[in-house]
């Protein structure tokens, strides 16, 4: 059973939190102040934070900063603040993902989904991946282009970060599916053609043209870049 420590001092958000995730079978661990979420986190690792931004004593920003000097354990930002310089601040931080409240709990569980079905890789600053204006930044989990962030889901982010971390190569649907949606996925592979829709649109809006991601006639998509 895969455990996530809460950390919220809000007593009704941290109870629909408690109770979502718990009924979708996660033990849960919480905390109220910063301290206390540090302390839980050394002595009883999880395999997930859901960490709010503003706490009685630390922010989170100090302690998802503190929990990357020693683990690449995902973290999850929860906050009310909802400008793109706060979701950047905690991407670059080290964030894997970013909800605003008010939130709806089967929204927290889809992400809570997603992000543990990732592969932890490591990346080091220097592994930014720069395509031309196009910069990926798996790591952090987001993509800019011409310096200005591209507002994807998490999961085209995903898709998008994955092909750019292999260009040239060609992938199918069902390849693709079970390196960003996951093994246990059970839906259409139709969502793969729907992302890559999505992030081909939204690069075409931000001054992309070919929208990067390549249809590969029986084959699938390959992130394209000219030799």
């Amino acid at each position: 059973m895969k455990k996530i420590l809460i950390v919220e001092d809000e007593p009704t958000i941290m109870r629909v939190l408690k109770a979502y995730l718990t009924k979708n079978g996660y033990a849960i661990a919480e905390a109220e102040i910063g301290e206390q979420a540090l302390s839980s986190f050394t002595q009883s690792p999880p395999d997930l934070v859901l960490l709010d931004i503003m706490l009685p004593d630390l922010d989170g920003w100090s302690i998802l900063k503190t929990i990357r000097s020693q683990s690449t354990c995902p973290v999850i930002m929860l906050t009310a603040l909802g400008e793109v310089d706060h979701r950047l601040k905690g991407f670059k931080t080290g964030a894997d993902d970013y909800i605003t409240k008010p939130f709806i709990g089967e929204e927290v569980v889809a992400r809570v989904r997603a992000v543990l079905r990732r592969p932890q890789t490591v990346y080091q600053e220097e592994d930014i991946l720069k395509y031309g204006p196009l910069h990926l930044y798996p790591n952090s989990h987001y993509v800019t282009l011409n310096g200005k962030e591209i507002d994807l889901t998490p999961k085209d982010k995903s898709l998008l970060l994955f092909l750019g971390h292999h260009p040239n190569q060609n992938f199918t649907r069902d390849q693709l599916l079970d390196h960003v949606w996951g093994m246990d996925y059970e839906g259409s592979d139709r969502a793969v053609d729907l992302a890559v829709k999505r992030i081909r649109k939204a690069l075409k809006a931000n001054g992309l043209p070919n929208g990067a991601i390549k249809t590969i006639r029986g084959l699938g998509y390959q992130f394209h870049v000219e030799q």
